[in-house]
């Protein structure tokens, strides 16, 4: 049996929005592709397109910034052990070091993150040219556990979990840990379903705690294990059933 994800090609005669065109050519996720149009920086035979709902074809001329983009046939799932100060981004004016040029060389597809950890965050960080894939997973409905491993600066008092397994409110927006299981007096493993934008690293700071170590080792069903730091493997077809199923 082939333990690899199943490959998916489009049905290249058929029309498709420009912003699934752009996730399937491996230029951003579904969700980034439409801030590219709605940026103006997406063209269609030479014309820029701003508005979502525009749809093309295969043998239509998209660009993004200028540059040619066109459909790939194979789509690459992969699994990173990311580590710190390392940018889950494309490209970075500031010339700091990205996540995706840990890849394998071989590896000719454009591939994007689905989700991030942010640049000082080490872990479990997927990539994909499947915009399907990613915006499936991705989106908060599906309500994919992931799994940290946080280490604090001093000793994390009892409130701070406490409060944060029942949620809490900090600058008008709700923070709330699925689960909490303290390993030590400065150490914490938590599990988030929803994971607003550097979440822990809120909640910590509100509580005057600083993250020296934050780590994510599962992603649903897929967990970093011994993967070394700056490695990757491919997704199996195992973990990438078990991502497109889970139920919320």
């Amino acid at each position: 049996m082939n333990e690899n994800p199943p490959n998916r090609p489009e049905n290249p005669a058929e029309p498709m929005r420009l912003q699934v065109y752009l996730a399937h050519a491996g230029a951003a996720s579904r969700r980034a592709a439409e801030k590219l149009i709605s940026a103006g920086r997406v063209s269609v035979n030479g014309a820029v397109v701003s508005v979502l709902g525009v749809k093309v074809l295969p043998q239509d001329e998209v660009c993004l910034d200028g540059v040619p983009v066109h459909l790939e046939s194979r789509l690459q799932y992969l699994v990173l052990h990311k580590p710190p100060e390392y940018l889950c981004s494309m490209a970075d004016p500031q010339g700091r070091p990205l996540a995706r040029e840990l890849l394998p060389k071989e590896i000719q597809e454009r591939l994007y993150t689905v989700g991030r950890l942010d640049y000082r965050s080490s872990g479990l960080i997927l990539f994909t040219n499947d915009g399907t894939f990613a915006a499936y997973v991705g989106h908060p409905s599906r309500c994919v556990p992931k799994e940290y491993l946080v280490e604090a600066s001093g000793i994390i008092p009892p409130v701070v979990a406490e409060a944060f397994v029942q949620g809490i409110v900090i600058e008008g927006i709700s923070y709330r840990a699925e689960s909490i299981e303290r390993l030590g007096k400065k150490t914490l493993r938590i599990v988030l379903i929803e994971g607003k934008n550097r979440e822990i690293r809120r909640v910590f700071s509100y509580f005057h705690l600083h993250p020296v170590n934050l780590c994510r080792i599962r992603i649903g069903p897929v967990c970093l294990g011994d993967l070394p730091v700056g490695a990757s493997r491919p997704l199996t077809r195992v973990e990438y059933t078990g991502l497109m199923g889970n139920p919320c």
